[in-house]
Parts: C-alpha cells; structure tokens; sequence
C-alpha cells in the first residue's frame, strides 16, 4: 500500500488517486478523494487492450462507458453506488463509493466458512440486486466471492465491480474475441455462448453460496480444462456443508437454464430458512412451471448421502435427452478451450452385482475494491488436484464418517464403509450385500484378483454378458474414468429384475483397481427410486475404504 504524495494524479480535476488498492484483471482500483465534496470514493482505472486498432479500441471504450452508464443508474442497498464515469487521456475510469471492508473471498480466506443462515441472509440481499439490475436490463456476468463487498461496520453486503456486465440485448467490449468472467462461477450456456441472460446470473449465486458454506467454488480444479468439464459434465456433488441450503442451490445449478430455480423462489426459500431454520422440502415451482424435484437431505424425505448429489432417473431408449444433446453441443464449442488440458469428455453415469452373474439370495469490490482497508485480501489456497470423477478431493480416514442415517460397518471380508441403518448383511459366494428390507435396495461388493485388462476391459465383458445375467438388460453404458486417482470404469444399466413382483431396475456399478486388488461397489434400486439408489451409491463408493 502507498501513501498520499503530493504528486498523486488527479483525473477530470475533481478525483485525485491517493492508494492503490489492488490490481484485477479489468483493471486498478485506486482509494481516492473527491476533491469537490470533500469525500473519499473508489476509482476503478479499467484497462484497455492495446493490442486493438484504433477503431476497435475506441468501440471498446465507448461500450464500457455504456455498460458503466447504465450499472450507475442501479438504485439497491446492495448493488455499489456509481457515483460517475470518466474520461482521461483516452482512458475509462468508473467512480464508486468506497466500502469500508473486505470482500466475501477475504472473509472466507481468513475465517473459513460462513454459517447457513448468515449465508441465506447474503443470498436474499444478492437477489434483490440481482432482480433489481434485471428489471433494468442489466446482466451482471462476474458473480463471485471476490465481487461482493462485506461493510465492516453493518455487515451490509454489497455487489459490486459491475466492469463487464451486459445491458440486455447489446454485444459488450468483452465479447470481442475473447472469454471474459470466473470460470468456475460461469453458467455452461455462457461457456457455450448459447445464450446469457438473468438465469446465468443466478447459477453463479448458487456457486457462490456453495463458496459461502463450505469454503470453495464447488467447480474448481486445477486447471481451466478441468473447471469447464466440471461445469459441463460433472455431477454437481456440494459438500454436506451445504445441506442446510441444499434445495436452492441444487436449483440455481440447474444446468438447463428454462428449469433453473427463480430469483422470487430462491428467495422465499431462503428467506423461510431464516425465519425457521428450516428449508422447505419441495420449491413450489421452477421457471417455466415445472415442479420442483429437488432432494432436501432430511427435510425432503430421503436419506443424507455421504456426498448429497442431484440426478435424474435413467432414461429409457428415446434417443439422447435434450439434456444430453445440449451437453454435446456446448462440449463441441469447448473444443478450443480445453484442448491440451487432457480432460476426457466422457460422462460419469453409473453396475450391479446383479450383472455379474449369478442371482442373489434374495430378490430385490474486491475486483472493484481489492482490500478496502489497504491490504490485499488473501487469496484462498489452491486446491489439489481433482479428477473430474469421483475421486476425492482429500485423503480419505482410514475410518470414513456415518452421514446422519448411515452406520459404519467394519466387515469381516477386510473393507469399511457406510451403509444406511437398517440395511442388513448377507453373503453370496464372493459377493457380499448389504440390503434393505424386503431387498428393495442391494448394495454389493466384492474382491478379487485383477483381470486381464482392468476395470474398463473387465466392465465391458460384463455389460457384453448384460443379456444374459439380467432380464431385459437395456440401456448399458460403460464409462472409463478414475476412482481416488485409480483406473476405473463405470457401468450403468436397467432391467427387469428377477421377478415380476420385483418390477423394473437400475444398477450403478463402480470396479477399480486399488493395491493389487481388483474392486467393485455397486447398488441396485427399483426404476422409480432410482435417484435413491444413486444416492446410496454414492456413500458407499466414497466412504469404502480397505482395510
């Protein structure tokens, strides 16, 4: 930090720039005072490509002008007041009030995460600003930690550094060439460049309150290749942290956009949750009126999973989902970006010991203000390595924690995971399982010597033996991909179940390879529960551990 010296600039003779506060990739924010009226305000000095022609570097200043005009016109508690926009020397500079605290990305660096109802109370002030600047036509594009103000002496929180956002229906200065935004809080129709709209603005809400709960962006990875398989491909997986929240989050990350959770629904989910401390199970809607099926951890009727996560049932042969096409085409304009990141493009989807022969016993700003106290915020740590699968993201206990429902079981054939209470032991040969009563659920394991090939050879016998060991076998699909850093394959499937009376199935069934052993994990479940199933797969693929 600087101090005052006598020859601080002063720009359009009103605004002299007394400390830099912090460099960011639109530009410099400088604490400033306002010679006129005598009060300290924010400069931001954006910077401009010099690269540019003439002709392109005056529509790019003229566009920011016009994005910065129009933010000022914003009237919110919680949006940053523009106070003016200038010109100096050909350069752009957006005047602001200064914010008297850090940003949500310094305070999550230096205390860790933030209690569930102060994150619920952010989130109603951040979608009020939000509702506010799209009623104006105003689409903010950068929602991230970094972004929003925290007042030290209110504790008002405040969106801020509005440098690239969109005013509906023009192309802005940052289209021009290249990408602009945080990744790991960019909707994937933003990356695609399908479209952007409000909806964009509020996935990015939904990471952020993730970033809120438990610390990080539920996308990040340590490379820009890996964050855009994330946000594309990757199941969405927040921590158990987040499971106060749950339901609004898993809506603002609705990856279609006409399905996503409104701002007026995240609000008076949140705002309940504050008032009760409870969320309720079930948003009475989504955009475009279709019901919600969000899972509420306790509150929603389900069991907590050890890792809560939003799926949909297995879709039956119709040719692929639109959900399935939309993923291809925006994976097809990620080409460019994520060549040389070797990231595989390959989906995770889901085996049960059912395929593998043999019936079981039983059926069954700080961008616009970094450091406003004249010290840089710190910077979260990065995070390590995260396979874009299901490996974890730190070293797993060699006793792994029960989520609330669940018990550790410590089996006699050398494993440990967690298995819902009730669920009771039985073996078959080789296999064991853990069942729920009646067998409406079946969680296998089993252990046995590595097979020529590994996981994925050994996946895709099985599947080319689905037929055979499974009763109107359909639907197969076998996904290579990597288990805690291990070569692994998932294979998903459905089909007819053993009896009549058992009705319809679907099997997720994970194999790998972990010290000289080969492993698989699987579970079972009716059609209809299948988003259960996935559930309990889930836990017991991430709480297993060998012994």
């Amino acid at each position: 930090m600087g101090s005052v010296g006598d020859n601080a600039r002063v720009i359009a003779g009103r605004y002299r720039l007394d400390v830099r506060l912090g460099r960011g990739g639109m530009g410099v924010v400088w604490q400033a005072t306002d010679q006129f009226l005598g009060r300290r305000v924010a400069v931001k000095e954006l910077a401009l490509d010099d690269t540019l022609s003439e002709s392109d570097a005056m529509q790019q200043r003229e566009r920011t002008l016009r994005e910065a005009r129009a933010a000022a016109q914003l009237r919110h508690p919680h949006i940053i007041v523009v106070h003016d926009v200038v010109v100096q020397s050909d350069h752009p500079y957006i005047v602001m009030e200064l914010i008297e605290g850090g940003s949500l990305a310094g305070r999550i660096a230096r205390s860790g995460p933030m209690n569930a109802r102060a994150v619920a109370r952010m989130g109603i002030d951040l979608l009020g600003a939000l509702s506010v600047a799209h009623a104006a036509g105003v689409l903010h594009r950068d929602i991230k930690p970094a972004n929003v103000l925290m007042e030290e002496a209110t504790g008002r929180v405040v969106l801020t550094d509005f440098g690239i956002a969109q005013v509906s229906g023009a192309t802005t200065l940052t289209e021009i060439g290249s990408f602009v935004g945080s990744p790991e809080y960019t909707a994937p129709e933003r990356m695609s460049g399908e479209r952007t709209g409000p909806e964009s603005d509020l996935w990015s809400l939904g990471a952020l309150l993730v970033a809120a709960l438990t610390g990080e962006s539920p996308f990040r990875r340590d490379s820009i290749g890996g964050v855009l398989h994330a946000v594309v491909f990757d199941e969405i997986r927040p921590p158990p942290a987040a499971a106060p929240l749950l339901p609004v989050i898993l809506g603002l990350l609705e990856r279609d956009p006409d399905r996503r959770l409104g701002a007026a629904e995240a609000v008076r989910l949140l705002r309940t949750y504050v008032e009760t401390g409870q969320m309720p199970s079930t948003p009475a809607g989504r955009a475009g009126g279709q019901p919600s099926a969000l899972p509420g951890g306790r509150l929603g009727g389900y069991t907590p999973t050890y890792r809560d996560l939003p799926t949909r049932p297995p879709a039956h042969p119709a040719g692929p989902s639109r959900g399935r096409r939309r993923a291809m085409l925006i994976a097809a304009a990620l080409v460019a970006a994520v060549a040389g990141a070797g990231v595989s493009a390959a989906v995770l989807l889901g085996r049960d010991d059912d395929g593998k022969g043999g019936t079981p016993s039983t059926p069954a700003s700080q961008s616009s203000q970094t450091g406003q106290t004249g010290k840089p915020s710190p910077s979260p740590s990065p995070t390590p390595t995260v396979t874009v699968t299901r490996g974890s993201r730190t070293p797993k206990p060699s006793t792994p924690e029960a989520p609330e429902g669940y018990r550790v079981t410590k089996d006699p054939r050398g494993f440990t995971l967690a298995v819902p209470e009730g669920f009771t032991r039985e073996l078959d040969g080789p296999r064991t399982f853990y069942k729920s009563p009646g067998g409406t659920y079946r969680i296998g394991i089993k252990e046995s010597a590595p097979e020529p090939g590994g996981p994925l050879a050994v996946q895709r016998r099985s599947a080319a033996k689905g037929p055979e060991n499974n009763p109107g076998y359909r639907d197969g699909e076998v996904s290579e991909t990597s288990h805690n850093g291990r070569p692994a394959a998932l294979w998903q499937f459905s089909w007819d179940g053993f009896t009549e009376a058992e009705g319809a199935r679907h099997t997720y069934d994970l194999c790998w390879e972990e010290g000289g052993r080969m492993y698989d994990v699987w579970v079972s479940a009716p059609v209809g529960k299948a988003e259960e199933g996935r559930r309990y797969f889930d836990t017991a693929v991430d709480s297993f551990v060998r012994r």
